[in-house]
């Protein structure tokens, strides 16, 4: 027979359980550029991947303005957005970033990335762009960096 103090016991780690698997599955943050309520924070965060310059005196990618389309994945689909940077000595001079989603969502979330993008970017070397997240959007960096792939792979020497 089961005793109320039992049975007690018993929710209580069935609330735990249930709120570790919530929390675990949690990411702290806005995790869709398509959630119905905007995020409030224009918080940027980068990931500054190891840098690997070439010696000192030589270039791993050619002096020039760059352009392609990075791809992505969003709740409402596929999308895309066009990026361009400048380089000069292996470093981003300038950045420009195109939204170019048809969804309301997507046009938000990818023009408050292109105006905080500038701030994530330019002064760093092109090896060193890995971007996670920018003025709350999450999911447009991952067209950015898909874009800045593309755009490694035209300019290198």
């Amino acid at each position: 027979m089961i005793t109320r103090h039992q049975k007690t016991a018993v929710t209580a780690l069935a609330g735990l359980s249930l709120l570790g698997v919530v929390t675990g599955c949690s990411t702290g943050a806005d995790a869709s550029d398509a959630a119905s309520t905007p995020a409030a924070s224009s918080k940027s965060t980068s990931d500054a991947a190891p840098s690997t310059s070439a010696p000192a005196g030589s270039s791993e990618y050619k002096d020039g303005e760059y352009k392609a389309e990075g791809e992505y994945t969003s709740p409402g689909g596929k999308e895309t957005v066009g990026v361009s940077l400048t380089l000069a000595g292996d470093k981003v001079t300038a950045v420009t970033v195109t939204p170019e989603s048809t969804n309301p969502n997507g046009k938000k979330y990818q023009g408050e990335f292109a105006d905080g993008i500038a701030a994530e970017v330019v002064g760093k070397s092109l090896n060193e762009l890995k971007v996670s997240k920018v003025a709350g959007s999450s999911l447009t960096s991952g067209g950015f960096n898909d874009a800045v792939d593309k755009i490694k792979a035209d300019a290198g020497v």
